[in-house]
């Protein structure tokens, strides 16, 4: 009884200490910036997800990377662009290092793992958040403007 108590509280600390580290990880780095972006994908089509990867760099052009505070959100069949492997890879990476967040749905991630067997592995570049749908709420509620290619 002992022994499951602990494991139970070490995964109760270990979920704080996630939530905490995502906190961080996508806090407010750019809040100086005039144009804050939510770019939502949640269709698995490769070319919604170029697509997505696309809208973001012209915004990065248009506005210069230190004016602009880009988040991509992956739910859903979306999810499969964050996920290791994928042939968007090279471009993940550098838009990262434009300074884009790249959040993808834990829910997801968990129900993938079901079909899967296991938890699928994550681009590095990708930091998981609870639930893809209420990161761009929160998002939203904090100017950011939704947009859905």
């Amino acid at each position: 009884m002992l022994k499951k108590y602990g494991k139970l509280m070490l995964s109760a600390i270990m979920s704080g200490l996630l939530l905490i580290s995502v906190s961080a990880t996508h806090a407010a780095d750019k809040s100086f910036a005039d144009t804050k972006i939510v770019l939502q994908i949640s269709d698995p089509n490769p070319f919604k997800q170029t697509l997505v990867l696309n809208v973001a760099n012209n915004i990065i052009k248009h506005y210069g990377q230190d004016q602009v505070d880009i988040e991509i959100v992956a739910f859903g069949p979306g999810l499969r662009l964050l996920m290791e492997g994928n042939a968007n890879t090279d471009r993940i990476s550098s838009l990262s290092s434009s300074g884009v967040k790249f959040s993808a749905c834990g829910n997801t991630q968990k129900a993938m793992s079901k079909k899967l067997g296991h938890m699928p592995k994550m681009n590095p570049k990708a930091v998981t958040v609870g639930a893809g749908v209420v990161r761009i709420i929160d998002l939203t509620n904090k100017g950011y403007i939704l947009i859905k290619p």
